[in-house]
């Protein structure tokens, strides 16, 4: 195994064990929950906006690793940015886990590269995605519920 694919593992490894961002966001005005049936994996988003600028983001749920993983680094991704820019983050995460080229967007995914070989196991993309699905239907108000069947 390649010292940068072990360095990876080991970073989805504390992010699953010591997620960042972890816990309920009392002065939220987004709650969105998502649910993967297929592997239970179930969560819920919570940001505070302001000007079209997501200034809080914070999730809590359980899943497996690869899950809980991928949310801890998107809400670090996310902190900051405009939806508009969180949209991008999105549709390039998703090129990312899909296994798709994303050499045109290294500097924009930052730490979520390290989620790059789960496009190795199909079964898996859909743990990585749903915090990422859930955060969409959160940014854009969407009263269906999310879930990744």
């Amino acid at each position: 195994m390649s010292e940068l694919r072990e360095l990876y593992q080991q970073l989805i490894i504390d992010h699953g064990r010591q997620p960042r961002n972890f816990g309920p966001l009392d002065n939220a005005d987004i709650i969105k929950e998502g649910y993967n049936p297929l592997c239970g994996d179930r969560l819920t988003i919570y940001m505070t906006t302001e000007d079209d600028c997501i200034k809080e983001v914070m999730f809590e749920g359980v899943g497996c690793a690869i899950s809980v993983a991928s949310a801890s680094l998107m809400t670090q991704a996310l902190k900051g940015k405009r939806i508009a820019e969180a949209d991008k983050l999105f549709d390039a995460f998703h090129e990312l886990i899909m296994g798709n080229d994303y050499a045109d967007n290294e500097d924009l995914l930052g730490k979520l590269i390290v989620l790059a070989g789960v496009a190795e196991f199909p079964a898996r993309v859909k743990c990585a995605t749903l915090c990422w699905h859930t955060l969409r239907a959160a940014m854009h108000h969407s009263e269906k519920e999310i879930s990744t069947e």
